[in-house]
């Protein structure tokens, strides 16, 4: 299935996100100092492909269109995801207002804290997804229905999203990746 296909990539990604990030709380654990730039845009890259661009897909397409398949929302699958998506959506907001003033303890340690929840969060959240949520949808979308999603989460991501971001952010977290893994070992 192409739309399943598809967010199952941008998990792969957003998964290279949260090494980083694991890698990035751990330095800030240890007390180094972290460019600030790189944590916004880090930061920068969940608001914006995880959330924005990923998140987008499933609640503005995909999660309705498997409710009006008949997997429930409420007390369903779905309304957990949906929960979960705002959750993290709460843990961005705590690591975006820490990261504001690294040099204050408090600060980093908030940051650390949001972090591994957000990231044990999400390792979660893109399993169920994965093996749960994207099983049942396999089960009742139909080819054209599949088709149809997939041209919808194409046309978000160039008219909601903008030509190019998906790929820039694709760029900027194995950038990321490959800098703060060599660092962190």
């Amino acid at each position: 299935m192409k739309s399943v296909e598809a967010l199952m990539h941008e998990h792969r990604v957003i998964e290279h996100g949260l090494a980083v990030l694991e890698a990035v709380a751990d330095r800030i654990e240890q007390g180094a100092l972290m460019p600030t730039d790189k944590v916004t845009a880090l930061l920068e890259f969940f608001r914006v492909f995880a959330d924005q661009c990923h998140h987008g897909k499933e609640e503005g397409m995909f999660f309705p269109e498997l409710e009006a398949k008949g997997i429930p929302k409420e007390g369903g699958p779905i309304g957990v995801m949906l929960i979960e998506h705002e959750e993290g959506r709460e843990l961005r907001r705590r690591m975006i207002e820490a990261a504001s003033n690294f040099a204050d303890e408090a600060n980093r340690q908030q940051f650390v804290t949001a972090a591994r929840k957000y990231i044990n969060l999400l390792r979660q959240h893109i399993w169920k997804e994965d093996n749960v949520l994207f099983k049942m949808a396999e089960q009742v979308l139909t080819e054209a229905e599949d088709e149809q999603l997939a041209e919808g989460f194409e046309h978000h991501e160039r008219e909601r999203i903008g030509e190019g971001v998906h790929e820039r952010y694709h760029h900027l977290v194995h950038e990321l990746e490959a800098e703060f893994r060599a660092t962190h070992n």
